[in-house]
């Protein structure tokens, strides 16, 4: 996790310089002056996040400069490959993007279709066949 807290970090470091000269050269354009530093500020939140988890796990094998691939081999997560939440959840998506230009009243469905794809994604271990 240390790599990728550095990579953010660096990310800090172009985003912040980078919205002062697009601030000098624009003559201070609203829009560009105020969401390139804030994307500094959301790069600068996710590096010290990377940071902070970095201190409480161990070394993963890459972190490690002379690992081997194997090293990374096994599972690497709990995955369920027979979900059909994920695509309740694009569904949704598409739905709430269609109403921003159909209707704001598509968007309230696409809204509603997804909370309940997100509640049945989030407790799909919790119930049925695959409880825990």
């Amino acid at each position: 996790m240390k790599l990728e807290a550095k990579i953010f970090g660096y990310g800090v470091l172009f985003f912040f310089p980078v919205g002062l000269v697009y601030a000098l050269w624009s003559d201070g354009e609203p829009v560009g002056t105020v969401s390139i530093p804030l994307v500094g500020g959301l790069v600068g939140m996710i590096g010290a996040y990377f940071a902070l988890l970095a201190r409480r796990i161990d070394p993963r094998p890459e972190d490690d400069e002379h690992g081997e691939i194997e090293q990374g081999a096994g599972d690497q997560g709990v995955y369920a490959p027979w979900s059909w939440w994920p695509l309740a959840i694009g569904a949704s998506a598409a739905i709430v993007f269609l109403g921003l230009a159909v209707g704001w009243w598509l968007v309230y469905i696409g809204v509603a279709v997804g909370v309940i794809a997100l509640v049945g994604w989030v407790f799909e271990f919790s119930r049925g066949q695959h409880a825990h």
